[in-house]
């Protein structure tokens, strides 16, 4: 009898759904200049020693990067176009948005292209007028949302300056392209920093405009929804936001450049 109830016992629990193991990954969908930058790369050990997660990501475009979390391929988004997150979590997409860092946007191009400037609108204005190299990224990223909200706000179509490009590409490679075409474009000031002090990298690109009010560039980070994609890992997506809010890590993203480039290449702003 004995020898029944223990063979029965076993088949019930051979017959129960083993209890799965916790998912320690974390998908993340995120910008090219958080990659570029060194930025991620950085603070992915981290955060594993911190939680015990491993962050796997991929740096993409943000406009690819939001269709990631629409598609419900990542668990987590890291990004920087304000405008796209906030509708992202409208549309029932996210959870909820919060401000992490900001760095800002800078116009870049060969010595000599036009005098150093303060005011973006001019500066692209000028560009157009000239009918300079131009190279823009046009890859739905939150660079190239931002650098085409500036020539829709000064009324120019730039794709009617014969000597514009699109490189359809990161912002490292397209720096990369403008340098070689003699060229200027926008880009965030912690990648072309990056790139200006990488001794293995032959660029010459100066910043000939800066500091307008409207190159801020503000980054996000938004759970995705689990009401809508039941299978993203939740819980990690919220340790992440919680870690990277944090004032431990908040002060690990302002020191993070400065030893290399005399400045950090972001200025955390996480707001409790």
């Amino acid at each position: 009898m004995k020898k029944l109830l223990l063979s029965l016992a076993l088949a019930v629990l051979c017959a129960m759904p083993a209890m799965a193991a916790e998912n320690t990954v974390l998908k993340m969908a995120t910008t090219t200049s958080t990659a570029d930058t060194g930025l991620l790369d950085y603070l992915t050990p981290l955060f594993k020693a911190d939680t015990g997660y491993d962050l796997q990501y991929v740096s993409v475009g943000t406009g690819a990067a939001i269709k990631h979390g629409e598609n419900g391929d990542v668990d987590v988004l890291l990004v920087h176009a304000k405008k796209s997150e906030e509708k992202f979590v409208a549309d029932g997409f996210g959870v909820e948005r919060f401000e992490v860092m900001y760095n800002d946007f800078v116009v870049v191009g060969p010595k000599d292209y036009l005098p150093y400037s303060q005011d973006v609108k001019a500066t692209l204005k000028q560009v157009f007028d000239k009918k300079l190299n131009w190279v823009c990224r046009g890859d739905d990223s939150g660079t190239d949302k931002k650098e085409k909200g500036i020539w829709k706000a000064i009324n120019i179509n730039p794709a009617e300056n014969p000597n514009y490009k699109e490189s359809g590409s990161g912002m490292g490679a397209s720096l990369s392209i403008a340098d070689e075409l003699g060229a200027a474009l926008l880009s965030d000031r912690g990648t072309y920093l990056k790139m200006k002090n990488d001794a293995s990298v032959k660029f010459d690109l100066e910043i000939i405009c800066e500091k307008a009010p409207d190159l801020l560039n503000q980054y996000g980070v938004i759970a995705v929804n689990p009401a809508k994609y039941p299978h993203v890992n939740n819980k990690a997506a919220n340790a992440f936001i919680e870690w990277i809010t944090s004032d431990k890590i908040q002060k690990v993203i302002a020191d993070f450049g400065v030893d290399k480039y005399g400045q950090g290449l972001f200025v955390p702003n996480a707001k409790k």
